[in-house]
């Protein structure tokens, strides 16, 4: 007999039984039919995924700042551009 494939969203519920709700593992196993080895094992995969979404948040947070500082830095040239052709004419 063959290992039992589950779905990833299958996977991420029964993690967020855990994590989320506060069940323990061996009620989620026991209630789910599948092995608590399985389940911490789905736990620390997706807690790698997690990981990787969260230097992207990171970047991303650090981007939007830098185009805000950079966004103000071309009106305020904009506004000094406009100033000295307004005085030139």
């Amino acid at each position: 007999m063959g290992k039992p494939n589950f779905s990833d969203e299958f996977k991420r519920d029964a993690v967020a039984q855990i994590v989320e709700r506060g069940y323990p593992v061996a009620e989620v196993s026991q209630r789910l039919g599948v092995s608590p080895h399985s389940l911490y094992a789905w736990k620390r995969q997706l807690a790698k995924v997690v990981s990787g979404d969260a230097s992207k948040d990171a970047e991303i947070r650090q981007l939007k700042r830098e185009l805000a500082r950079v966004t103000e830095e071309r009106d305020i040239l904009k506004k000094a551009t406009a100033y000295f052709a307004r005085d030139a004419k």
